[in-house]
């Protein structure tokens, strides 16, 4: 396969820190370039951080001396120093929205984990297990932009990585409306106990936007690519509440949902469905797709937080507790690992898509 150089920009917060410790043996990816703002820049990367190191993994020996860049003032150099970037910067939407603007008509392709260019209509936002279809917009987006190698894709919210690959293959049998509440890590605010005392014992009732992207973003990772944009699906329609709870990662779901009159499947069926999910990740065999992208556990108390989060290396979607419901015609429970699958991992996993479809290339 070929090789491909890498910049993360945004590398000093939780999310950029993930994507430092993924590009560390990637069969594909070269960890060659970091940036972050002007009170980093200039900085060996280890001493960039130094004491704000977040994860329980140590720090990849290949990035402690890189020099971190001024993610704004050195655009240009390092678009000229890579094939592609990671985005994960902790900015205003518009600040972000244009920084990732100026990347990709400097040339330079874009995966970004930021939420800012989610609505823009020629910017796919993909699962590659669902939505794999949607890169093609890219050719409409380059157009638009002037572009012949740069482009932005992002991947969709944290929160969503556990229950929509579950509601996905269902959709078939005519899913008509779906529950969901979630129950989020700390880590989905770039934080550890240390940094978040209050969050010890506590359950916060309410996550900035959060809800808002949990019942939007589904229905456009269902949608279509029609003239040049991005259309979204009508439903099925989603209400959602979202918690945050005093774990460090995973994202659990709770997710009731209802059928169509007369399209109601059986509990067995939906089990056959979740064990046979594929998608573009699995079929093209990409480095970090999960073999077994949702595992179906039987016990009553699973999936649990620590026990599943790291799944098949944090990128598979554990899911349990299937049962009729009084109201909606089922309900069950499903987690996912945050920082992997959600975010970092997630967008690891779209740029291997990209990659494979010949969308980035090798300069």
């Amino acid at each position: 396969m070929k090789q491909y150089k890498v910049g993360i920009i945004g590398g000093t917060g939780m999310v950029g820190q993930r994507f430092i410790t993924l590009m560390e043996n990637h069969p594909w990816f070269q960890l060659t370039a970091i940036a972050a703002s002007s009170r980093s820049a200039g900085k060996p990367y280890a001493q960039a951080v130094a004491d704000r190191w977040a994860l329980d993994v140590p720090m990849p020996e290949e990035a402690k001396d890189i020099i971190v860049l001024d993610a704004v003032a050195d655009a240009k150099k390092l678009a000229e120093m890579v094939d592609f970037c990671f985005c994960a910067v902790d900015m205003k939407k518009e600040e972000i929205r244009a920084l990732e603007e100026t990347y990709a008509k400097l040339e330079c392709p874009i995966v970004s984990n930021n939420s800012a260019h989610r609505w823009t209509e020629d910017v796919p936002m993909v699962v590659p297990e669902i939505n794999a279809d949607h890169i093609q917009i890219i050719d409409a987006q380059r157009k638009r932009l002037g572009t012949k190698r740069g482009f932005i894709a992002v991947k969709s919210n944290c929160s969503l990585q556990s229950y929509v690959p579950a509601l996905n293959p269902l959709l078939k049998y005519g899913l008509d409306r779906a529950l969901v509440c979630t129950y989020q890590a700390i880590s989905g605010a770039g934080k550890t106990f240390e940094r978040w005392p209050e969050m010890v014992d506590n359950c916060i009732p309410f996550i900035g936007g959060e809800e808002e992207k949990s019942e939007r973003e589904p229905l456009k990772l269902w949608g279509h690519v029609e003239d040049g944009k991005i259309i979204n699906a009508e439903g099925p329609s989603i209400t959602a509440q979202c918690f945050r709870v005093a774990c460090q990662d995973g994202h659990m779901a709770a997710v009731f949902m209802k059928f169509k009159d007369g399209c109601k499947p059986s509990e067995d069926q939906i089990k056959a469905d979740w064990a046979a999910f594929r998608g573009a990740a699995q079929e093209l065999e990409l480095p970090s797709a999960p073999k077994q992208f949702l595992h179906y556990f039987e016990e009553e108390n699973r999936p649990q937080t620590r026990l599943d989060r790291n799944l098949e290396h944090g990128m598979a979607v554990s899911i349990g507790r299937l049962r009729p419901d009084s109201q909606y015609d089922y309900k069950f429970v499903c987690l996912s690992h945050n920082t992997l699958r959600g975010a970092a991992g997630g967008a690891v996993l779209l740029a291997e898509l990209l990659c494979a479809k010949g969308y980035i290339q090798p300069k």
